[in-house]
């Protein structure tokens, strides 16, 4: 059973099957309408863009992208990428769990550990890896068998790694201090927890302002957004795994349905009932 939740052309599609629990897969016919705040996911994640153009922010690097380019986001890494004005806007977008990719290329033979090591590229512009993300995105999309969809996925993990393999780094990775990041992480192992920021920053030997000015350095957000984008990540996982978005709403924070709604929105571009609608069956 998979679920394909289905919508008009300005709403998005979500994909998801049992049989591949590792993927995430969202398409949009039409989004010049829709605008992100800087966001971040908590998978690997990829898109292809099928039409339009947009500035694509990833961490504190600005790229112009269009129609055929790659998109690519490591994991918990803030981005934002929305439409030039006036222009279309239409892409497919693949959240892929770390772990399970990191296996699946260790098994291929392109890394020698299955330990997960983020990209240092964020655009790829390479029209037959374009077209084939596009294939097998529509593949997946269809009602063909698990095994082909199989296939299909694994032969383009495949070819995608190989070539990024042989790519230039195009950022060097910029890493938090070991204080700092433990910050992070505790706003991520506890993003559920209200307590005030300003307790967070005294209970690791920082000023409030401090705190804040080290995490627009190094996160490209507050330590405020950094736990609300947490807090939607979580609530991602509740709404596809059932759980009544009231519910949600509640177990992780927010002030009511509104504001859930709201913070959701911006990071997602979809409503939480959108995002959990009852699958549709092939």
């Amino acid at each position: 059973m998979q679920t394909q939740t289905m919508t008009n052309d300005s709403q998005p599609i979500f994909w998801r099957d049992p049989q591949f629990p590792h993927i995430d897969l969202r398409y949009i016919a039409d989004g010049h309408q829709v605008r992100y705040i800087p966001h971040s996911h908590e998978q690997w994640s990829i898109g292809v863009i099928l039409k339009g153009q947009s500035s694509f922010l990833c961490g504190d690097r600005l790229h112009q992208v269009a129609e055929g380019d790659l998109v690519i986001m490591n994991a918990q890494e803030v981005h934002c990428c929305n439409p030039a004005p006036e222009s279309a806007w239409s892409y497919y977008m693949m959240h892929i769990d770390c772990h399970w990719l990191a296996q699946r290329l260790f098994e291929a033979g392109i890394q020698d550990e299955a330990i997960w090591e983020p990209t240092l590229q964020d655009v790829i512009k390479d029209s037959a890896l374009s077209e084939i993300m596009r294939n097998v995105c529509d593949l997946l999309l269809s009602d063909t068998s698990t095994n082909e969809k199989s296939v299909a996925l694994n032969r383009w993990l495949t070819q995608l790694f190989e070539h990024i393999k042989q790519l230039p780094r195009e950022f060097n990775e910029r890493n938090a201090p070991p204080t700092l990041a433990k910050v992070a992480f505790y706003l991520i192992e506890h993003g559920d927890l209200d307590d005030p920021i300003d307790k967070v920053a005294a209970r690791f030997g920082f000023s409030n302002s401090y705190l804040t000015r080290q995490f627009k350095r190094y996160y490209q957000t507050t330590p405020h957004a950094f736990r609300i984008n947490r807090r939607i990540q979580l609530s991602q996982i509740a709404l596809k795994n059932g759980v009544p978005i009231a519910e949600v709403a509640n177990q992780f924070g927010f002030s009511d349905q509104a504001h859930f709604q709201r913070a959701f929105k911006e990071r997602v571009a979809a409503t939480p009932k959108q995002y959990r609608t009852p699958p549709c069956h092939h």
